[in-house]
């Protein structure tokens, strides 16, 4: 489950954090400019993007704020939010959807235990997730 692979079991149906998770996230590089980078996440139209390494492992991330902030020459290594908290894809969906509300977190970066990046999970498909699982299993949300 750590490594985000398929599982089996009668807990296998329920959405957890990996499967919600986007991985259609833009992803860039310590050394890629802040102008030519918001130009390609604004088209592939997004408002953050993952800052992995060659073997996509989660150096950082640019929110809205970091991408809209720096200079158009400033490198991303030097604007991104360093080391995110980043979270497991076995995490249930529910106790994903609280923690980012809990917390006022727009998005988390989702990675399997050796750090490599699953996908982004956005606050607000956590929550569709949730509502979606309590109405199919006809518990209240």
């Amino acid at each position: 489950m750590a490594a985000g692979l398929p599982t089996e079991g009668t807990g296998s149906s329920l959405p957890r954090a990996g499967t919600v998770a986007r991985s259609d996230v833009p992803t860039c590089r310590l050394d890629e400019r802040l102008g030519g980078l918001r130009k390609r996440v604004s088209e592939a139209r997004w408002d953050a993007c993952v800052v992995v390494n060659e073997e996509q492992v989660v150096l950082g991330l640019l929110r809205r704020e970091q991408l809209a902030g720096g200079k158009e020459d400033e490198f991303v290594k030097d604007v991104m939010l360093v080391g995110p908290s980043t979270f497991r894809p076995y995490v249930s969906i529910e106790e994903m959807a609280n923690l980012m509300l809990e917390h006022d977190l727009e998005s988390c970066p989702v990675t399997t235990s050796d750090g490599r990046l699953v996908g982004l999970l956005r606050v607000d498909d956590a929550a569709r997730a949730v509502h979606g699982q309590h109405a199919h299993t006809g518990e209240a949300s």
